[in-house]
């Protein structure tokens, strides 16, 4: 494999999690305006995309291939209790 598709392969598998980071954090700033209008819609992706890419890498570890939609619906789960982290509970500034 030559280094351009190592590096293409790599992109492509937080290519996900990095969509559900931007995604959700765009939605919760819609949906809790008032509440979140003093924290960064970029703070919030980068802690959705952050725990989505870490349970893209355990599903891999786990289930020795990705894309496995247990791994999805795990994704789903640590990106919404990473926004509350972030939004809402201990982690926000």
């Amino acid at each position: 494999m030559a280094p351009v598709d190592a590096f293409l392969h790599i992109i492509n598998l937080f290519a996900a999690a990095a969509g559900l980071g931007v995604i959700s954090a765009v939605a919760v700033k819609l949906l809790w305006r008032r509440e979140l209008a003093g924290v960064s819609w970029l703070r919030l992706a980068a802690w959705s995309a952050g725990a989505a890419a870490a349970v893209t890498v355990a599903g891999l570890v786990i289930s020795g291939r990705d894309g496995r939609m247990g791994t999805y619906g795990a994704m789903v789960l640590a990106s919404a209790a990473a926004l509350w982290w972030a939004a809402f509970g201990p982690g926000r500034r």
